[in-house]
């Protein structure tokens, strides 16, 4: 009669903790993270009875949480994936809009200026031609303002994210420590409940900074960034922080906290949203702010330098439309020396646009790509009449460095920021040729007078005409003087101007030069600055500047595709990891509906024993009474 009665409570007690749980599966359908429980069971020992043995009822053996350690690992792997390419897609996009649309692009403004500069060459006479072409430079240059301007609030709103992001990762390190230290605690007896809120906050912290997880045998997780940074230590925090940047005080860089301060951590010591954010700027922003600055320093010098060949409405030599700021050379924070590096763009053609470090050791300088570590070629020794060169930049040493001591050097970043028209005169426009040249008519040779050009305005400045004489075919007179060898496709040069020779000249050849007067009505240089955008100037002449800014604008959208590609990809994978992730953990109500009834139907067949065994005892007593 008791081993009934004991059978029967053992089932009731078990199926009201079965349906117990299949209620709190249910309750916690769509709580995030939740992974279903099941209870287990087992029989209990029997009792042997005569020739036979009578079962004993039933155990609760445990309440077991359905998880999968591989699954919740390639959660873990593709929640970082997912939030580097969330930060590295959307941003990028930023960039490729600016660079492509209409109303914020150089398209427009672009075209409207080298179209004013066709204007000048129909009617270089016109007031309202010059007067167009200056307003025309004054909107270009704005808008190259305004672009660097929006990639610099880009990198700015950089900084602010990666310091909301840094705060919440080491919120959610912190609570993975605690919660590792209540498991261990509660030994084997952990509950499910614990064990989902630190799987969900393992998830949370990989998706800021990417995780590896290693579970230890006390119960406790050790989480470590995917590029192997501690963050959890069983039940120690590591905190991440930011620190200035030690060449640029305005921009953070991520860092470890540790006894001694910050330590600055590379990109590649995290993944996840920071990891993207980080990547994003050293890999997009800040090349493509700094090709934005190499092509408008290259525009602006070409620009300056076709002025300067010819002779404004007044008959003065041409002066520059553009002002540009030079190269920008930061000291790094620990420099211990007195040195100061002032840079100048020597050749335009060379210039990559790279950020550059500068290290002064053993003696001599050297030069390394920023963020690779790539050495680049540097000559020179630094002085005035030999200074350092690198990548088209021109440098002079002043103070005394020492060993060890770095320099920043961003040869164009942030130049089309500082993008002036320093021009105020529509006059000042160099539309005319500085020289006219006659041909003698006894010269029997086929040359003519071609493209002029001033090569020192300070010379040119005092000249009132020449005489240009050719002693045969490979020599030439000038005034007399002379004589100076000539080959084919070569100018003719004097003192402060060259003038070209289109044809072949002969023996006793004479052309009269003569100063172009003012408002002269010539467009020779006219259509030299008209034809700029055309014209091979970047990567050592090989590349016009229309190319360069459709080679910029297309790279942008490459960048913004290839990451919205790989973004759609990991969106795919992610989707499947979940549903993988769902058949395992995810609460089926279709399943624990037929559990219930299950469960219910066990549960009031363990109370109709209870209730026959206590028939049986009242029966007994009341025969016995």
């Amino acid at each position: 009669m008791s081993g009934m009665l004991s059978t029967g409570s053992s089932a009731l007690l078990a199926f009201q903790r079965a349906l117990a749980t299949v209620g709190n599966n249910v309750a916690n359908a769509a709580t995030p993270g939740y992974s279903r429980q099941r209870v287990e069971m087992e029989s209990r020992p029997g009792e042997t009875l005569g020739a036979g043995t009578v079962g004993g009822g039933v155990n609760v053996a445990r309440l077991q949480r359905l998880a999968d350690g591989l699954v919740f690992a390639r959660q873990v792997d593709s929640s970082g994936e997912l939030g580097r390419l969330q930060q590295l897609s959307s941003l990028s996009s930023r960039v490729d809009s600016l660079m492509s649309d209409s109303a914020t692009s150089l398209g427009a403004p672009w075209s409207a200026f080298f179209a004013a500069a066709e204007g000048v060459v129909a009617e270089p006479t016109s007031t309202s031609a010059r007067s167009q072409l200056l307003a025309s430079g004054e909107q270009l240059a704005a808008r190259w303002r305004s672009m660097d301007a929006q990639m610099a609030t880009i990198g700015d709103e950089v900084d602010v994210r990666i310091e909301s992001q840094v705060a919440a990762a080491n919120k959610y390190a912190s609570e993975i420590a605690s919660l590792n230290q209540q498991i261990v605690a509660a030994g084997g007896n952990a509950t499910p409940g614990l064990l989902d809120q630190r799987a969900a906050r393992i998830e949370k912290l990989a998706a800021l900074v990417g995780a590896e997880t290693v579970e230890q045998d006390n119960g406790a997780v050790n989480v470590f960034t995917g590029g192997g940074q501690a963050m959890v230590l069983g039940n120690k925090a590591m905190a991440l922080s930011t620190a200035p940047d030690p060449f640029r005080p305005d921009r953070l860089q991520l860092a470890l906290d540790s006894p001694n301060g910050a330590v600055p951590l590379p990109a590649s010591a995290v993944s996840g949203e920071i990891g993207g954010l980080l990547e994003f700027r050293g890999r997009v922003l800040d090349p493509m702010r700094a090709e934005l600055g190499r092509v408008a320093v290259a525009f602006a010098d070409s620009f300056n330098q076709a002025q300067r060949a010819g002779v404004d409405y007044n008959g003065a030599p041409g002066s520059d439309m553009f002002a540009l700021p030079a190269p920008r050379v930061d000291r790094h924070a620990a420099n211990t020396g007195s040195a100061t590096l002032q840079a100048g763009i020597g050749d335009v053609g060379a210039l990559k646009g790279h950020d550059l470090v500068l290290r002064f050791e053993g003696g001599s300088w050297s030069a390394t790509r920023a963020g690779s570590s790539e050495s680049v070629p540097m000559t020179g020794s630094g002085t005035a009449a030999d200074p350092l060169v690198v990548d088209g930049v021109e440098l002079v040493v002043g103070g005394t460095p020492a060993n060890g001591d770095r320099f920043s050097l961003r040869p164009t970043s942030g130049a089309a920021g500082g993008l002036q028209v320093v021009l105020d005169d529509p006059l000042g426009g160099a539309a005319a040729r500085p020289l006219q040249a006659s041909a003698d008519p006894a010269n029997i040779g086929n040359a003519t007078g071609g493209a002029a050009r001033i090569t020192d305005a300070a010379t040119f400045a005092g000249f009132a005409g020449a005489t240009v004489e050719f002693i045969d075919s490979t020599q030439y007179t000038v005034d007399g003087a002379g004589p100076f060898a000539w080959t084919a496709g070569t100018p003719v040069a004097g003192d402060g101007w060259s003038l070209a020779l289109d044809g072949t000249p002969a023996a006793g050849d004479r052309f009269n030069l003569a100063r172009t007067p003012p408002r002269s009505s010539d467009n020779g240089n006219a259509r030299g600055l008209a034809a700029i955008d055309t014209e091979g100037v970047l990567d050592g002449g090989s590349v016009g500047l229309t190319a360069g800014l459709s080679q910029l604008t297309g790279r942008a959208g490459s960048e913004a595709r290839h990451a919205g590609l790989s973004l759609e990809a990991q969106d795919a994978i992610h989707a499947q990891v979940i549903a993988e992730r769902e058949s395992v953990s995810g609460v089926n109500l279709d399943e624990e509906a037929a559990d219930l009834l299950r469960y219910q139907q066990a549960y009031q067949a363990a109370a109709q024993i209870i209730k026959t065994a206590d028939d049986m005892f009242q029966t007994l007593l009341g025969a016995v009474r």
